[in-house]
């Protein structure tokens, strides 16, 4: 449910809240679209268990610029590990909780700035396993004037869905997203349902139905806690991607997509960190560009051939590069074993990267609502 920005405009302290470590305003470059359809401006807050995200942005006339249907005004990224300890704990930690109060506190301070009218802010995993999530969701209220919502999987699997229809390939039938967060992976088998011609003046996005979806208790937040994060070793590798090949066998079993893979009839699309820091490694790029990410086609024995690079890399060594950085330098590796595996097993000949998702999501519904966008994908069912 959107939330009127009078609760924003309440927040206080944020504008005197330098920005977070770890923090940094996405590289929008060319993905600004042409002039607004109107001045309101629509928001929207990803809390996850390892990054706060915000998006603010304007529906735009005309064909969508890179897939969006809007102009963004404004974006915003911080590393605040919200499900630091959680697995050993059960509970949000008090620094956790301050790194993301904090993060939240500068996103409300860009909210009042660009007046936003409209809001929608969630927050995923590590609030819905915590004990303590519902006391942290009441103090981002009384501490940032922001109405936290925690959002169930079936519901971030769907608007993370409608965030990444705009990248599927209206020619193959079939797409599975790959989403690796810090607590959870989600997996998600859409049918692509609209198949007119992608080039064909002010075409939207694919119109898709979520067949069926699975969430892994697999992260690389809780992963890296479990199997080691600074040092790797190989069996400690294996073992990730053991687990989570054990996970989703299920889901593959009832969905039937190493056979639709044969046939050529399935595409791959990953939306996560891990997927975005491969393509950034890939494309040898000094520092981070979404403009050179997002879109991309990582072919998988480069996926491979990366993800054995990075796990052979020291410490110090991942650190060092400009599209891992020291906030993620722990956690790259244990997104690389999940990826891996999810690979093994759906061997695709290619994965498109998404620098986009649940925050494009809520965006393009919160438009909807407001009469200036088409709806998105179908809701998905609860898992069969």
């Amino acid at each position: 449910m959107a939330q009127s920005a009078i609760g924003v405009r309440s927040a206080h302290g944020a504008g005197n809240r330098s920005r977070p470590a770890g923090s940094r305003p996405s590289d929008l470059g060319s993905a600004d679209c042409g002039p607004a359809v109107t001045d309101e401006a629509f928001g929207a807050i990803d809390l996850g268990s390892n990054n706060c995200r915000l998006l603010i942005a304007r529906p735009a006339h005309g064909r969508p610029a890179h897939g969006r249907p809007f102009r963004v005004l404004e974006a915003y990224s911080s590393l605040v590990r919200l499900g630091e300890d959680l697995q050993r704990s059960g509970r949000l930690s008090q620094a956790a909780m301050d790194r993301a109060v904090e993060a939240l506190s500068v996103c409300a301070q860009k909210l009042r700035r660009r007046r936003v009218t409209r809001l929608r802010a969630v927050t995923t995993e590590a609030c819905r396993r915590a004990a303590n999530g519902d006391d942290f969701v009441r103090r981002v209220a009384e501490e940032t004037g922001l109405t936290l919502e925690v959002i169930s999987e079936r519901e971030e699997v769907g608007l993370a869905a409608d965030g990444c229809t705009s990248l599927i390939d209206r020619r193959v039938p079939h797409a599975l997203i790959l989403d690796i967060g810090g607590g959870s992976t989600e997996i998600s088998h859409l049918a692509v349902e609209d198949h007119g011609d992608p080039d064909a003046p002010g075409a939207p996005g694919a119109v898709v139905r979520v067949v069926d979806w699975c969430s892994l208790p697999a992260g690389v937040v809780n992963f890296s806690e479990r199997f080691g994060g600074r040092e790797v070793t190989p069996s400690a590798y294996r073992a990730m991607k053991e687990e989570v090949r054990g996970a989703v066998i299920d889901f593959e079993k009832r969905n039937g997509l190493r056979q639709l893979l044969r046939q050529r009839k399935v595409q791959l699309i990953g939306t996560s960190g891990t997927v975005t820091t491969l393509a950034g490694v890939h494309l040898d790029l000094a520092s981070y560009r979404r403009t050179r990410v997002d879109g991309y086609r990582l072919k998988l024995p480069a996926v491979r051939a990366i993800s054995a690079r990075i796990s052979a890399m020291s410490y110090g060594e991942r650190a060092a590069q400009g599209c891992i950085g020291e906030g993620r330098a722990d956690l790259v590796i244990a997104g690389c074993a999940i990826l891996d595996a999810l690979c093994d097993l759906w061997p695709a000949s290619a994965l498109r990267v998404a620098d986009r998702g649940l925050r494009e999501g809520i965006l393009l519904h919160l438009m909807h609502e407001a009469g200036m966008t088409r709806p998105g994908a179908t809701q998905p069912e609860a898992p069969r």
